[in-house]
């Protein structure tokens, strides 16, 4: 019997992060410019 808890599993954070921050960068200033416009449109 194996134990397969010795061999190391590659440190994916890094590209983790940077999957939240390619996905997350866009989709916060989409939410901005939507409020801003949202706040235009009912404010005159």
């Amino acid at each position: 019997m194996s134990n397969d808890n010795s061999r190391s599993r590659p440190d994916r954070r890094p590209l983790i992060v940077f999957a939240w921050l390619w996905v997350g960068t866009p989709l916060a200033y989409g939410l901005y410019e939507l409020v801003q416009k949202a706040t235009q449109l009912f404010t005159g």
